[in-house]
């Protein structure tokens, strides 16, 4: 068996806490309640078989809402299944990152945004802030990767400046910040776009915290 000193044996257990966090992804959402969460959970957003189910297929959602965590993430890689479907007006959603609450609409998030939706999978957009497509796959990778109107996968990887993202393990994009003013740390938020007869719907959302580069 083997032994350390004295000083080092009350040192580990908290070391290997520290190192345990860093390394595994844990969820952040057990699909059963909101907790964690905070959004429109009256009209908007519901929970649906073990998913956050977001906007109707009834009526036209009149703005965009967004569930956010109420953790703020730095270095990371979020997992999650997404699934969208719509039958009338602009069919979009997205996942934020390292993304913050607006004041004024209360509703909004602004920050980079892994888009959903047709003429915008995989493309990173930069949600109310610059508002404009920051980088967009190559149209080849997303016809292979996407799975319409089923459940597809993000893995959205951010280490310092950099972010990487894939739809079903096949590369989407792969962007690094130039402008050294803007944030790097944040929120995470799951939108479902206003103008549209549309559903949205997140399960498996896992985060693995990553050490800083």
């Amino acid at each position: 068996m083997k032994t350390y000193p004295l000083q080092l044996r009350f040192l580990l257990p908290g070391l290997a806490i520290s190192l345990l966090a860093l390394g595994q992804s844990r969820p952040l959402f057990a699909g059963q309640t909101f907790a964690g969460w905070e959004g429109d959970t009256n009209r908007t957003w519901r929970i649906v078989d073990g998913a956050f189910v977001g906007g109707s297929l009834e009526r036209t959602i009149p703005r965009n809402e967004f569930l956010a965590t109420h953790q703020s993430f730095t270095n990371f890689v979020l997992k999650l299944k997404f699934k969208l479907v719509g039958t009338e007006g602009f069919v979009n959603a997205g996942v934020q990152i390292r993304s913050v609450r607006t004041e004024d609409p209360p509703n909004e998030m602004r920050g980079y945004q892994a888009d959903i939706g047709e003429g915008w999978w995989g493309a990173l957009y930069d949600e109310s802030r610059r508002n404009t497509v920051l980088v967009k796959p190559d149209p080849a990778d997303v016809q292979r990767a996407l799975k319409p109107g089923d459940w597809n996968e993000y893995v959205i990887r951010c280490e310092d400046r950099r972010i990487r993202t894939w739809i079903n393990g096949v590369p989407m994009i792969d962007y690094t910040e130039p402008d050294p003013a803007i944030p790097q740390q944040g929120h995470i938020g799951l939108q479902i776009h206003g103008g549209a007869k549309a559903l949205v719907s997140y399960k498996d959302i896992t985060l693995e915290q990553l050490p800083a580069p």
